[in-house]
């Protein structure tokens, strides 16, 4: 199946759009815009049900009010998006990588997945995690 340039742009604004907005605390209005309604997802600290996921990211937005988040990339293949990005929790914190991975279905989020490494205070590797 191809997937038009413009669908596929369309595609990774959505996904970004659900990050930033989840991030920035408006947990609830992000699922309800961009989720349909299979929606599941694959982050083995909380249930697969997508209740769950959002009472999990609503509480750690009340946690971290100064909460950071910084898109690096985002890519978008036939159906699916994966944002690379920098998480920080509050600003005198080094952050974590995280990639997220959603797969759509008529233009809505139906499924995700979440991968995160934290940076370390004295990385080793010159080049950097972004």
């Amino acid at each position: 199946m191809e997937v038009s340039e413009s669908y596929a742009r369309s595609e990774k604004e959505i996904a970004v759009s659900f990050l930033e907005r989840v991030a920035s605390g408006d947990v609830r209005g992000a699922f309800k815009d961009y989720t349909g309604n299979d929606f599941r997802h694959h982050n083995p600290y909380f249930r697969g049900d997508q209740e769950s996921l959002m009472l999990g990211m609503e509480d750690n937005a009340i946690k971290n009010p100064d909460k950071r988040f910084e898109v690096k990339r985002a890519m978008a293949d036939e159906g699916i998006v994966a944002v690379h990005s920098h998480v920080r929790q509050n600003p005198g914190d080094p952050g974590v990588v995280v990639v997220h991975i959603f797969r759509f279905q008529h233009g809505k989020i139906v499924e995700l997945w979440d991968i995160g490494q934290p940076i370390p205070k004295d990385p080793v590797n010159e080049n950097g995690v972004f």
